[in-house]
């Protein structure tokens, strides 16, 4: 039996690796969030309702369904080296996100467009980076993965941070393309292929029914959707509840940006401390925990909206802690049950149907809000968790689990 408290050790190649990797993909994921952390200016500027607000966010979740799509049907995550990938689509996104900034409000169906192409780039970065990083380690992957996920929380949640610095909305877009490219750099510069990456393989049109037909990939993917349903539309929306809570509560908004960006950037701090406890503990029981931790705080939202902003920011420091700390466990368990041939494809496939779902959750959160207010828009996201749950249970239970976290599950 394998002890629940075994530990590994890293050694300074990986650890360069670990970082390098990290750090490269936590300066390109800046590029998502880009045109949200702004959305109160450019609603201003472009003269945009809650609809269009929410559309620039749903264009880059469209364009990266429609690139993760792409790329898994065409195997591209397996065809092409994978730090290859990630320079060219992470160049690509920095050009498009920053073209941005030339884009006036008579022309928001060119920004729609911009934001839809940062989006099929970003279909190349993120699942590439995944198996970039799955190539350096083998024990220790939830860790490391975990590390990951948490530099693209950070990443995510860095324009927030930049706009609570006082930069106007050119700044930060400009900004996020500026840190993207340093992004690159570092990929192509100081990461090197690990020594478990696999090599390129040739195309076959079966592969995705291979995939599909892999029983911890799919419960891997369905406890991913259940992950995903939350996830996006809880960081979408955070800054404009806690907005309407302060107004409602007759306190300032100044301090929104910048705990929004706490918000989200505790996360990274989730995924990690997650990925070391599933390494040690099991995958499907760290990934269930979070998921009820997180669920819980969505349906306790509608209890603290209005209460003094302390109060309402603890709720939302704790979601955002466990709201993607399983994240990481569900890739890393499609790379230990994925045949090593599939697993750049399995993990494109996943990432594209759990960033498919997102789109309903990101456009029905502020529909709820319209109709209920602010206060009850977020109860709903819990349903994803608990499906999640069920998904984990399910694989623990499963001959599939002997193959996780070194046989813990």
């Amino acid at each position: 039996m394998v002890s629940s408290t075994a530990r590994f050790s890293t050694s300074p190649t990986q650890r360069r690796a670990l970082i390098g990797i990290a750090g490269s993909q936590l300066l390109v994921l800046t590029l998502w969030f880009s045109a949200a952390a702004v959305a109160p200016q450019l609603e201003e500027v472009w003269s945009l309702d809650s609809g269009g607000t929410a559309a620039l966010t749903l264009a880059v979740q469209i364009g990266f369904v429609l690139g993760a799509l792409g790329s898994a049907v065409a195997n591209l995550a397996d065809l092409v080296p994978s730090r290859r990938l990630f320079v060219v689509a992470g160049l690509f996104g920095a050009a498009v996100n920053g073209s941005l900034v030339m884009v006036d409000g008579d022309s928001f169906a060119v920004a729609l467009t911009l934001r839809l192409l940062t989006g099929v780039a970003l279909a190349g970065v993120y699942p590439s980076g995944l198996k970039v990083m799955a190539g350096w380690f083998t024990k220790g992957r939830g860790m490391a993965l975990g590390v990951l996920v948490g530099a693209l929380t950070v990443g995510s949640a860095g324009p927030h941070l930049i706009r609570g610095l006082g930069v106007d909305w050119q700044g930060v877009v400009l900004g996020a393309s500026a840190l993207a490219i340093v992004g690159v750099v570092v990929m192509a510069v100081v990461v090197t292929d690990g020594p478990h990456e696999t090599a390129p393989s040739r195309f076959a049109w079966n592969r995705i029914g291979s995939v599909l037909r892999n029983r911890g990939v799919r419960l891997a993917t369905y406890g991913y959707l259940g992950h995903m349903w939350e996830l996006y539309a809880m960081w979408t929306w955070t800054a404009v509840f806690l907005a309407a809570s302060a107004r409602a509560s007759g306190s300032s908004t100044a301090w929104v940006s910048n705990a929004t960006f706490v918000v989200i950037a505790v996360g990274g701090i989730g995924a990690w401390a997650a990925g070391s406890w599933a390494d040690r503990y099991g995958r499907t029981i760290v990934a269930g925990g979070a998921m009820a931790v997180s669920g819980g705080c969505a349906l306790a939202s509608p209890l603290v909206f209005g209460a003094p902003p302390v109060i309402v920011v603890t709720l939302f420091v704790v979601w955002g802690f466990t709201v993607v700390a399983d994240s990481a466990q569900f890739s890393a368990i499609v790379t230990e049950t994925a045949a090593d041939a599939e697993r750049g494809t399995a993990l494109t496939l996943q990432t594209a149907v759990g960033f498919l779902l997102t789109l309903v959750t990101i456009r029905g959160v502020p529909l709820l809000a319209d109709l209920w207010g602010w206060q009850w828009a977020f109860p709903i996201l819990a349903i994803g968790p608990i499906l999640g749950i069920a998904a984990m249970a399910r694989l623990r239970g499963s001959s599939e689990s002997a193959a996780l976290a070194g046989g813990r599950g």
